[in-house]
């Protein structure tokens, strides 16, 4: 008995270091990933690694809750978005995963027009250990061009799979 109570103590300690260090599930609150991620969909979040351009990442927004957008801006970025495509130091970028909201539309478009000067971060380039980041539903998104960009310190992982419900289980792009 004494040896089955060993083995389930040291899972439990396991366990509890891998979510505090290494992976933790999260919940997506509201629908400004939609339609990458669903409004209280279950996400496991990474928390090794650095941010790179295009990945979803975990912040804390205030100290009271926590908010999930997509990385679009590095550290030195001039970004620029026009007539619906975005510029990132002068080169154009795709960006697939808003192909379904686009073709929702029916005018308008998704992305406003913007230079990151004209939004709350008014620099030219995104700071030093800073992120810009933007929900992929760009019309209900509360994300850089409202809260300006994101520190380092303030991103607690990168989103790696959604885990429920089940039959949208899969890895995060």
């Amino acid at each position: 008995m004494f040896e089955w109570i060993k083995a389930l103590i040291i899972a439990l300690i396991i366990s509890f270091l891998i979510r505090i260090f290494i992976f933790s599930p999260v919940v997506v609150d509201g629908a400004s990933m939609e339609p990458t991620l669903h409004d209280q969909s279950r996400v496991v979040m990474s928390k090794l690694g650095e941010p790179d351009r295009f990945d979803i990442v975990v912040f804390d927004s205030d100290g009271e809750r926590d908010l999930i957008k997509r990385v679009i801006g590095l550290p030195g970025d001039e970004i620029t978005y026009k007539n619906d495509h975005l510029y990132i130091n002068g080169k154009e970028y795709d960006e697939p995963y808003l192909d379904e909201l686009k073709e929702a539309l029916e005018r308008g478009m998704l992305t406003d027009d913007f230079e990151l000067k004209d939004t709350k971060v008014s620099q030219t380039v995104v700071p030093e250990g800073h992120y810009f980041v933007l929900g992929d539903n760009r019309k209900r998104s509360l994300d850089s061009r409202v809260i300006g960009v994101i520190s380092e310190e303030r991103i607690l992982g990168k989103a790696k799979a959604v885990i429920w419900p089940m039959d949208h289980m899969e890895v995060v792009k």
